[in-house]
């Protein structure tokens, strides 16, 4: 251990102490001790220190900090270096207000464009993910403080996400949920790691012992803190044990004894519970000096840089005629409430208090555009208005050029709620089909974090993507409009032509307790591209305004591992167009005639180029050697098939460029599905997947999911109990909820306690209540009504003395200590 000494000078309660937060953010000071206070703040997107009264949802203001492109908008960069100076900028930000530890990057792997979560994410790719997070770890480690990707693992809805279990096979759950994790711990170490609300295959995720123990310590050889999420933990003892350090937010007294009764009565090893709160010490006293060194940050150079990465991230998806970039005084229409009032991030924890921001309809004053002027067209709630949308056709009509601003709303992309389709509300679709008549030359900006379906697309001459752009992304759009930037953003996922056309989209979100994760590693364009899905826009897809070639003399080889496989590939890329440019040179691994079933093609490795008009250059990508791999569950370990294998090159997964086959030897592993009736996996055709094939593939039944009363049930399931109090209770909650839907402003304090079960109310509560209570309520709702309510005042009152000689006791202590 790092602080054995210090270690050996704390009582048992000062070490389980130490193991929650005392505080929402938080954890418990030791003075005397030399052990200060650890704080934790939200940010994916920019830092969420709450001014005043703390919550986990982002409901409460925060203090001023730079509202950078959320991770969604940030991957359509596919520049690791840009992510690598925007965690530096957020890292600097985080020294300067008191902060050790920001949450984040979110790295969930896209499974699916609904989560309404997704626009915290960086992309349905895991390698692309990984690579993203590197560098935004490495950026905010940089200056001091802590880094701590979240959520592992398998988090990929919003619905019931407390008690939803994710049953997948170790396969997919390797490839494609754990790999973007296991990039960044072995590359960037990140000193925490926060761990998601879910099971994961029956066991929640925090007390989860082969995630947290085998192969995130053992195998990637992780040594930092592993945090829950907030609100997060079921059994702290068991977390302790399986290799959890802090439990969060801040639960009180309860888990403090109820830790130091079980390594008391030996159900939890004292060696264990040390190391625990070496890695809390570890953490706490390598970021502490950066969190106290009074340091500050430049606004306006951060603001600048939140403006670059959005100009950089935009993508420009149609431009026909090349009717961008927009000519020199142009006579420029502004439509739509959002050009006015923008959607520039989501909604919930990663809430920003945003230093400035910046509209498209301010940005237009500071170009040599002509603004003829400004209609909000459309009604954000999505009531159709016939006056609205008249006038800004009129408007149009007099233009040179419509500026169209388009998107979803706050309502449907929600920390909390997963998206009801994947469509812009009608009365813009009705706006835009009104304005493109009144104006072909319209151009859409499109603000959304995660696809949107397009039937619409022949009414826009052009269309950019410009995501959730931040504070600054108002004047990055114009910067992409005008030419001043010449776009060059790529798709991080796949636009399907609808929702339909997803594989599992009958059954996302899992309404019951069971989230089956039947489509295997069939996501994204992994399942697109294998069957040959027709899509709105393939992965990694992007225009430009200048021209992309790829001569010869086609793909060269770097050096070769005993096995065959290439440590890097290169290639000439060559701007033929009239303006400086850059290029995301994509490399795919494929293999058509697997003996072990996969997907078609996988991405190996990708460069980000920039060139002047006649220009050519020899790039070098770097080739991910897990592209060509697949995991074993027989052999437990990755292997290689051994044949024919092809290197693609190109400007999206379906434009590929230049083709190279290989031939590799291969680990000579037996095929781990021999015998089994695997059915849809072998073609890929998983849109819908019986269960004797998904059994197959697990190796066992599915769960049930049957809905049990016990600690898990959630507010919203009282019905199942036998208690009219909790009948009157869950029928208020669940009246609650539909009622929120139906306002198209789900509330997000409704979200959390339609889908908060009962353990939480000890862990959520800042001590008031503890397990004792909880479980009495148990008992009340199972139908022992005097029984649960005499329970329920004895745990109450006991819990009450034990608290407060607990809270005594820690005081007297650490005073105790230092008198010593």
């Amino acid at each position: 251990m790092r602080h054995a000494d210090l270690i050996a000078r704390m009582t048992l309660e000062q070490k389980c102490a130490l193991l929650s937060g005392e505080t929402e953010f938080t954890t418990r000071a030791y003075p005397a001790l030399g052990i200060p206070a650890l704080r934790f703040s939200d940010g994916p997107s920019g830092l969420r220190k709450q001014a005043g009264a703390a919550d986990h949802l982002g409901l409460n203001p925060s203090e001023p900090a730079t509202c950078f492109p959320t991770s969604a908008t940030m991957a359509q960069s596919w520049d690791p270096a840009l992510l690598e100076r925007e965690g530096a900028a957020m890292g600097e930000e985080a020294a300067a207000q008191g902060v050790n530890v920001l949450l984040g990057p979110g790295l969930n792997t896209k499974r699916n464009p609904l989560c309404g979560r997704n626009f915290e994410y960086y992309s349905e790719d895991p390698l692309l993910s990984g690579a993203l997070a590197t560098g935004f770890v490495r950026g905010v480690q940089s200056r001091g403080v802590a880094a701590c990707p979240k959520h592992f693992a398998a988090n990929s809805q919003e619905t019931n996400r407390m008690t939803s279990d994710s049953v997948l096979d170790e396969r997919t759950l390797r490839e494609l949920y754990l790999s973007g994790f296991e990039r960044v711990v072995r590359e960037a170490r990140p000193r925490t790691i926060m761990t998601s609300y879910n099971l994961v295959n029956g066991t929640y995720a925090n007390e989860n012992r082969h995630l947290l123990q085998d192969v995130l310590r053992d195998e990637w050889g992780f040594d930092g803190a592993v945090v829950t999420d907030w609100g997060g933990s079921n059994d702290h003892v068991a977390g302790v044990a399986a290799g959890s350090t802090f439990e969060m937010p801040n639960p009180g007294a309860d888990s403090v004894l109820e830790l130091a009764a079980a390594v008391r009565d030996g159900r939890l090893p004292e060696d264990v519970l040390d190391a625990r709160v070496d890695e809390a010490l570890e953490l706490i006293l390598a970021t502490d000096p950066a969190a106290h060194a009074g340091t500050t940050f430049d606004a306006e150079a951060h603001h600048a840089l939140a403006r670059e990465a959005a100009a950089r991230c935009a993508v420009l998806l149609k431009n026909e005629g090349d009717l961008l970039p927009l000519a020199a005084r142009a006579r420029v229409a502004a439509i739509g409430d959002l050009a006015r009032t923008p959607r520039y991030q989501g909604a919930g924890s990663s809430a920003v208090n945003a230093t400035r921001v910046e509209s498209v309809l301010d940005a237009i004053g500071e170009t040599d555009l002509e603004l003829v002027g400004f209609e909000p067209g459309y009604r954000r709630d999505g009531v159709p208005d016939a006056a609205l949308a008249a006038d800004a056709a009129r408007l149009a009509a007099r233009a040179d050029v419509a500026v169209v601003c388009l998107g979803l709303t706050e309502a449907q992309e929600s920390e909390g709620v997963d998206r009801l389709d994947m469509r812009l509300n009608d009365n813009q679709v009705a706006l835009l089909a009104e304005v493109a008549r009144a104006n072909p030359r319209t151009v859409v900006l499109l603000s959304a974090g995660a696809p949107v379906e397009v039937p619409w697309l022949d009414d826009a001459a052009a269309l950019v993507l410009l995501g959730l752009g931040g504070q600054a992304g108002g004047a990055a759009a114009l910067d992409v409009l005008t030419g001043r930037v010449c776009p060059s953003g790529r798709l991080a996922e796949t636009w399907p032509v609808r929702y339909e056309d997803v594989p599992g989209a009958e059954r996302y979100p899992a309404r019951g307790r069971v989230a089956e994760y039947r489509e295997g590693p069939y996501v994204g364009y992994r399942y697109f591209d294998t069957v040959g899905e027709p899509v709105a826009f393939p992965f990694g897809f992007g225009l430009s305004y200048a021209s992309f070639s790829y001569p010869g003399p086609g793909l060269e080889l770097g050096e070769l591992g005993d096995d065959g496989i290439p440590s890097e590939v290169s290639l000439t890329v060559a701007n033929d167009g009239s303006v400086r440019g850059a290029e995301v040179v994509q490399l795919y691994v494929a293999r058509r005639d697997r003996a072990v079933f996969g997907p078609l093609q996988q991405l190996a490795g990708f460069a980000r180029v920039e060139l002047d008009p006649g220009e050519s250059v020899r790039v070098t990508v770097r080739v991910d050697r897990r592209a060509f791999e697949h995991w074993n569950v027989r052999t437990g370990r990755w292997e290689v098939e051994g044949g024919r294998w092809e290197l693609r090159a190109g400007a999206s997964s379906r434009d590929v460029r230049l083709v190279r086959a290989i031939e590799l030897a291969g680990t000579g592993a037996p095929d781990p599905y021999r015998g089994l009736d695997l059915g849809p996996y072998h073609t890929g055709k998983v849109r819908s997947v019986g269960d004797g094939p998904f059994a197959a593939l697990l190796g066992h039944e599915p769960p049930d999911g049957r809905v049990r009363v016990d600690r898990n049930l959630t507010l919203g399931e009282l019905g199942h109990g036998r208690s009219p109090i909790g009948w009157a209770i869950g029928a208020v909650v669940r009246g609650l909820w539909r009622r929120s839907l139906a306002s198209g402003r789900p509330d997000l304090n409704v979200a959390f306690v339609h889908g908060m079960p009962l353990r939480a109310i000890a862990k959520m509560t800042g001590g008031r209540v503890s397990m004792g209570m909880v479980d009495a309520i148990v008992c009340e709702l199972r139908g022992f009504w005097v029984v649960g309510l005499v329970r329920l005042v004895g745990a109450a009152a006991a819990y009450a003395v034990r608290s407060a000689r607990l809270r005594a006791l820690l005081a007297r202590q650490d005073g105790d200590e230092g008198r010593a």
